[in-house]
């Protein structure tokens, strides 16, 4: 029961950590996805924005993060909802 907490089942019946993953930088999600661990995250929560904010705050928060947000809270909605 406790297990359910971290993880949920697919309907193929796998065991995925209730996570998502998100970063405007494309490299880092895409070394999650090539990793000998990728089929344990669900690909749907593992985001990806197009080009990283340049360890600028204002430019990740209102512009480059700006065009992920409604992915991100969609997906987050999703996650939650189930």
């Amino acid at each position: 029961e406790h297990f359910n907490v971290f993880f949920e089942e697919t309907a193929a019946g796998q065991y995925v950590p209730r996570n998502l993953s998100v970063d405007l930088e494309p490299n880092c999600i895409d070394d999650v996805k090539n990793s000998l661990h990728a089929a344990i995250f669900h690909p749907e929560f593992l985001l990806a924005g197009k080009e990283d904010a340049a360890n600028n705050f204002a430019r990740g928060h209102y512009t480059v993060g700006k065009e992920i947000i409604d992915k991100v809270n969609d997906r987050l909605r999703k996650l939650v909802d189930n």
